[in-house]
């Protein structure tokens, strides 16, 4: 459920010479704010479970003010419903462990004969071989002490009488005793639903109150926010009761034909402890399959009971979750775990039960709240890394391998195209902007190339057309929110083939020569590029930069080029040596037309026309699928001054 939360706002960077007081005063708060928890929990652990009883209650309250009941009798006949359940649920617990105490002394003779069986087959050789072993080694007996007069030894003591004296238990004594456990968990069931009462008759209140301290700047959003967050943590803690409990009735009528005693009690604990991430379900069947095992003389029942909570949980686990609220719970299974342990550590077992929803809490808050970001970034489990920043850090990690992994799970989704324009490039255009600033070494930059033409070679299979639509939904469910929010566009329509209308200049096995820009990745960019040209029927080579430079540009190869594509990743402020060179390129090419692509397209360059009529260049693209489409309308198409494609205006 909260897998489809609307993504982070973007945390503004902190000034370098500000970082270590913030850090410092951050880490105080979090100090103060873990021994404020565990200082106060007599008082927090009641308030948290009202906090929770009434996201669970508020959709039975809406329930009833739909039916036109006032509001403060809607609340009061949900919590009355709560509280009745819950009576009945210790009533029945009550009755089930007073079966078990009169059977008890059964049980355990069952188990101790079992356990001396096993012993005695196992232990009790190796125990019977090691007596036989020392008194082999032991060494002769010392003499026995002489005799006293009185007859004892000389080393004995005579024994100090003791007497253990209790004082009379009076009336109130005894009153108390019996009181005390009794009272103690009705206070604080009783504290529970008085707060939950208030949370659901002040819940705009409360609500209003939370805008004024997170966002009374933005009313709109962090209303919206707090709505959405409320309704969707209802509903998963909703479906997760739900879950459980349907896990708890099967799992007593299963006990109940296996015939374990007190199937209701495993059954109701069964539902409890479910609440606990990962090891709820095992806590829960230890006890069962250890009673099954008291009952039966023979191990068949413990093997039923423990295969009849193996399937349960599989399927509750596997198979009913995800189709009720998704593959998680939005939490990282890392952060599951640490969150247990946290909140155990902090507030004991009712901490290890309140783990999962408090930790679902936060993160839900973390992306609200932009001071509270950092929460989802370590607890949550969307990808910390963009898809984009993904296919850089695997550049830079000179691992082809896993961005190739990536680039195979997004081509089930989009064209071999998009997946260039919308991460390849993007990813290229963070490296030439570290290569600018100067934090990547020339041996860096090489390893990135070697990872880029390495890629660019495997992905050389796939064609460049958009999925079925059975394989996107497919691959919908193995993608995160991150790669399912990367921009998806058409690849070109169409193939060019010799008889396809190619004007006579094009009818050669490599009309388009795909030159570099002078930028560190710009060859790179060119190579996809060719690749994405050849995938349409249009044969390309590429060069280097340095083949178009004043020296080297009279021995280029000029036979059957028709058009020349030249990649720049980045270019600013007034880029006279790119005029220069379309100048070298039409002396060189005098009949072929000269394309200019700079991708990504937030540059501003070419999209001022005045810049563009002073570079001179034929046509203008900002995107591979747009240089695609450019290059197969020029194959297909007769020169003219005033053709319509993007023509140097």
């Amino acid at each position: 459920m909260p897998d489809d939360l609307p993504a982070p706002r973007s945390v503004p960077a902190v000034a370098a010479s500000g970082a270590p007081g913030n850090g410092l005063f951050s880490l105080a708060v979090g100090v103060v704010v873990v021994a404020a928890l565990s200082i106060a929990r007599e008082v927090l652990i009641p308030i948290t479970l009202a906090v929770l009883l009434s996201f669970l209650l508020a959709p039975l309250v809406g329930l009833l003010r739909r039916i036109k009941l006032p509001p403060v009798l809607a609340v009061l006949l949900a919590v009355l419903l709560g509280i009745a359940v819950l009576g009945a649920l210790a009533g029945v617990i009550g009755l089930q462990v007073a079966g078990l105490t009169s059977d008890m002394p059964r049980y355990v003779a069952t188990i101790e004969a079992k356990v001396r069986t096993v012993q005695d087959s196992t232990i009790g050789r190796l125990n019977a071989l090691v007596d036989t072993v020392g008194q082999q080694m032991q060494p002769a007996p010392a003499a026995a002490p002489t005799p006293t007069g009185d007859g004892l030894p000389s080393t004995a003591k005579q024994p100090v009488p003791v007497s253990v004296q209790e004082p009379d238990t009076g009336p109130l004594d005894l009153v108390r005793r019996i009181a005390e456990p009794v009272l103690a968990p009705l206070e604080s069931t009783l504290i529970i639903f008085i707060v939950a009462v208030f949370i659901l008759l002040q819940k705009d209140d409360l609500r209003d109150r939370l805008i004024r301290l997170f966002g009374s700047g933005d009313l709109h959003r962090t209303t919206v926010a707090l709505d959405d967050a409320g309704r969707r943590l209802s509903r998963y803690f909703l479906a997760q009761l739900a879950i459980n409990a349907g896990f708890g009735v099967v799992i007593t009528v299963g006990l109940a034909v296996i015939g374990v005693p007190s199937p209701i009690l495993w059954g109701v604990l069964g539902a409890l402890l479910r609440f606990v991430p990962y090891v709820g379900a095992f806590i829960a069947a230890a006890l069962p399959i250890a009673l099954a095992a008291a009952v039966d003389p023979n191990w068949s029942m413990a093997i039923w009971t423990a295969g009849l909570f193996v399937v349960c949980e599989t399927l509750a686990g596997q198979v009913i979750e995800p189709m009720v609220y998704g593959h998680s719970t939005g939490l990282s299974p890392v952060a599951v775990v640490v969150a247990a342990i946290f909140w155990t550590w902090l507030w004991g077992p009712i901490g290890l039960i309140l783990s999962t929803p408090l930790t679902l809490c936060l993160v839900i808050l973390g992306r609200y709240v932009d001071r509270l970001e950092f929460l989802d970034v370590l607890l949550g489990d969307r990808p910390a890394l963009t898809p984009v920043e993904n296919f850089y850090q695997r550049m830079l990690a000179d691992d082809p391998d896993e961005a190739q992994e990536q680039a195979e799970l997004l081509l089930t989704q989009r064209s071999l195209t998009s997946y260039y324009d919308e991460v390849a490039l993007k990813g290229l255009q963070l490296a030439v902007d570290d290569a600018q600033r100067g934090v990547l070494s020339d041996d860096k930059l090489e390893r990135i190339k070697r990872s880029i033409r390495s890629l660019v070679q495997e992905l050389d299979g796939y064609n460049d057309s958009e999925p079925a639509d059975d394989e996107k939904m497919e691959a919908a469910t193995r993608s995160s929110k991150a790669e399912k929010a990367v921009a998806s566009s058409a690849p070109p329509t169409g193939e060019v083939t010799a008889g396809g209308g190619l004007t006579p200049a094009w009818r050669v096995a490599t009309p388009i020569l795909c030159l570099a820009g002078r930028g560190p990745l710009d060859e790179a960019a060119s190579t996809i590029l060719a690749q994405l040209l050849g995938k349409h029927g249009l044969g390309a080579r590429v060069v280097p930069h340095e083949a178009a430079s004043r020296e080297g540009i009279a021995s280029l190869d000029a036979d059957g080029v028709a058009l020349v594509c030249i990649s720049y990743l980045e270019i600013s402020g007034n880029p006279a040596h790119l005029r220069y060179l379309i100048g070298r390129l039409k002396k060189r090419f005098p009949v072929a037309a000269i394309l200019v692509g700079l991708w990504p397209a937030e540059d501003q360059v070419l999209k001022d026309e005045k810049m563009r009529a002073v570079i001179g260049s034929d046509y203008y693209t900002t995107s591979l699928r747009e240089a695609v489409e450019t290059c197969m309308k020029a194959a297909t198409s007769a020169p003219s001054s005033t053709n319509t494609i993007d023509r140097a205006a």
